[in-house]
């Protein structure tokens, strides 16, 4: 992906004039979800828009019994083998799910539809509070939701080195999450808040600052953790089906 690329889809603005459908409707049951998937300037990037529809949905569905499920259906053609797309970049290899900051029926759709979750930590007290309350939450989806959904990792932001609460927060993460908690750390970083304002990816905005090289090194070790996840999965699944042959066996046995 070149910076004039990435500089298009960042200033590339989706016209509500040219847009047929949003999440909201998807959710509502009213389109599906290819239709409301618009292409990018960059290759093989597409996005599915939301409005500020989509802040009713929990009110306009609260009643229904698939309510928790609604994203997990619209989704399904896009994990059949050739789903239909219409960005011309043929299948989607990665869905990417942005949550809202808090523990609603959107989030609870987005973790009953994901297969992992990739949690942003920012090194401030609350923030560690809410961690508590979404490994609690995840852990409920796990057990009547989603059985295979698994935490991808854990990424601490807006770190300020000189801070000792932040160097606090830090160290308590690591020590409740393990390797769950990536390797690095996004700094606190003007040139990253200053980006949004001029409608430039904080990559093209500024490559070189201490931002943009944190999370070039965060997208390097989300992309192996994967790898070791598909690696180490065989695995997972040949121990599961070992287990059950030994107690069919026992009880065959007894």
């Amino acid at each position: 992906m070149s910076e004039t690329q990435l500089y298009e889809l960042a200033r590339q603005r989706i016209d509500r004039r040219n847009r047929r459908y949003s999440t909201y409707d998807v959710l509502m049951g009213e389109a599906m979800l290819k239709d409301a998937v618009v292409a990018t300037a960059v290759p093989r990037l597409a996005i599915a828009p939301s409005t500020l529809d989509l802040s009713g949905l929990e009110l306009e569905v609260s009643q229904a019994r698939d309510r928790a499920f609604r994203l997990r259906n619209a989704l399904v053609p896009l994990r059949s083998p050739h789903p239909p797309s219409q960005t011309g970049n043929g299948d989607f290899s990665y869905v990417l799910i942005d949550c809202p900051p808090s523990l609603n029926l959107l989030t609870i759709n987005a973790l009953a539809a994901a297969d992992a979750l990739l949690v942003p930590l920012q090194c401030e007290f609350f923030a560690l509070e809410g961690l508590s309350q979404l490994l609690q939450t995840v852990q409920n989806v796990k057990s009547t939701l989603n059985p295979e959904l698994l935490i991808h990792g854990i990424v601490l932001t807006m770190h300020d080195a000189r801070n000792n609460l932040s160097n606090q927060v830090v160290a308590d993460v690591r020590a409740n999450s393990g390797q769950k908690v990536y390797d690095t750390i996004i700094p606190r970083n003007v040139r990253v808040s200053e980006a949004p304002s001029y409608g430039k990816p904080v990559l093209v905005y500024d490559l070189k600052c201490v931002g943009s090289e944190a999370y070039l090194r965060l997208a390097t070790e989300i992309i192996q953790r994967e790898k070791e996840l598909i690696a180490n999965a065989p695995r997972a699944d040949a121990a599961i089906e070992s287990d059950q042959i030994e107690s069919d066996q026992q009880h065959g046995a007894a």
